[in-house]
């Protein structure tokens, strides 16, 4: 059973689109995943022209990688090392805790992490 950073079951991110390295909207991660795509985000406008700034563009479509492009809300897999980048920038997207692996916290600390939860709203 693979754990969150919470140390708990590691939770779905997203389905729609699918997400995660092995795109089974999960961020698991393997020795294949060169980049750790271990942090699940929520996207916001200014996190993607961010990471477009800095050569990683996850708002243009590609249909042959059946990839969709991101949109401001949508839920995502990132690399820890840029999630790491844009919260040093000051851009860092909000995180939802119990979709993060554990994997993460060998490159982000965890009070960062808490910094950028994400809390549903109650209504």
């Amino acid at each position: 059973m693979e754990r969150n950073v919470l140390g708990t079951e590691l939770q779905e991110c997203c389905q729609n689109p699918k997400t995660g390295f092995y795109r089974d909207g999960f961020c698991r991660t393997g020795n294949e995943d060169v980049g750790t795509h271990v942090v699940c985000s929520i996207m916001t406008e200014e996190f993607l022209v961010y990471t477009k700034a800095q050569g990683n563009d996850l708002s243009t479509p590609l249909p042959m990688y059946q990839f969709p492009g991101l949109r401001p809300g949508d839920h995502w897999c990132l690399c820890a090392s840029r999630w790491k980048q844009a919260y040093l920038a000051g851009k860092a997207p909000e995180v939802v805790l119990e979709a993060t692996h554990e994997k993460a916290l060998d490159y982000v600390d965890f009070q960062w992490l808490l910094e950028h939860k994400h809390t549903p709203a109650k209504g």
